[in-house]
């Protein structure tokens, strides 16, 4: 009965599997590739590493997966050999060819920002230019002001002096007057001779 369950289980773990997969060799290396699930069945030829291989079937007992590779050929090789992850060799072209799509791509960005950068730049140094214009401008216009209110001032000031001046002349001008009209008031009775009065009265 026990002899009878480990062939029921070697049949079982030996049997091929519903489907084939698709795997990989592992990278930095080469098999062998066996006619039967161990090393001591015969060499029929060698698979290097990286090779697509469709997988078979796995024998868990022995450690070996029979796969068919490219070429068509089919055989045994280490289950440890067998991955599911592609190797560098069937990846490196694909990974080439993206990395030139990459830098494509990248060259085309950097070309464009370079063209908006330039035109950023132009467009900061002509606004660096206006501004620098309406400052300068802005200068005159404070500068001339200045000299404006300046030279108001100056002619506020001088109204001033000859409103002043003019005050003072009329001033002057009515005292003159009022001495001449006060020197005439007394000189003039000693100028005109008085009538003497006669008997029947003024001669």
């Amino acid at each position: 009965m026990k002899k009878l369950f480990l062939i029921a289980f070697a049949a079982v773990i030996s049997a091929p599997a519903a489907w084939a997969q698709t795997s990989y060799i592992s990278d930095n290396l080469f098999t062998y590739m066996h006619s039967g699930p161990s090393a001591q069945y015969r060499i029929i030829g060698s698979v290097d590493a990286g090779t697509k291989v469709t997988l078979v079937q796995t024998n868990k007992k022995s450690g070996y997966t029979e796969v068919v590779d490219q070429r068509g050929r089919k055989g045994w090789v280490e289950s440890k050999y067998v991955t599911k992850t592609e190797g560098m060799i069937t990846r490196m072209p694909r990974l080439e060819k993206e990395l030139v799509q990459v830098k494509a791509k990248l060259a085309s960005f950097n070309e464009k920002a370079d063209k908006e950068q330039e035109g950023l730049v132009r467009s900061l140094e002509s606004r660096n230019a206006q501004i620098a214009e309406m400052e300068t401008n802005y200068k005159k216009v404070s500068d001339q002001l200045l000299s404006a209110q300046t030279e108001v001032r100056e002619l506020r000031a001088r109204i001033d002096t000859q409103k002043e001046d003019l005050l003072l002349r009329y001033f002057m001008y009515g005292g003159g007057v009022a001495g001449l009209g006060l020197l005439f008031g007394l000189l003039l009775p000693h100028i005109i001779p008085r009538r003497k009065k006669s008997p029947n009265g003024w001669a």
